[in-house]
């Protein structure tokens, strides 16, 4: 049915808890970085999303947002993706992402968006 709430996790073993989806479709929850973030300073951090109505779709598009939680700097990281169902009923979320830093002025913003 691809309702996101649940624990969902990232093949880099990151994970994502969903709290219960809202009646209009939006969620918060979680975002727990895993070993494979290299920062041993990432907290886990809130998250705020939304996805299509499964009435109307039933493989929804979604996105969330995460408001890292660091010491020193500032970060979010934007994910937009769509839940897709296979033959046998296993829910598999694809997602693309864009993480903004924080920077001390326009001349390096170049290198502020990965």
């Amino acid at each position: 049915q691809c309702l996101l709430s649940g624990s969902w996790q990232s093949d880099t073993s990151s994970r994502m808890i969903v709290f219960t989806l809202e009646k209009d479709n939006r969620f918060s929850g979680y975002y727990l970085p895993g070993p494979e973030a290299g920062n041993s300073e990432l907290l886990t951090s809130p998250l705020e999303g939304s996805q299509q109505d499964t009435g109307l779709v039933p493989q929804p598009t979604f996105s969330f947002t995460v408001n890292w939680r660091l010491r020193g700097t500032a970060r979010t990281t934007v994910f937009l993706g769509q839940c897709y169902v296979d033959t046998n009923g296993e829910e598999t979320l694809h997602a693309l992402w864009l993480l903004r830093e924080a920077n001390d002025s326009p001349a390096e913003d170049w290198k502020a968006t990965r």
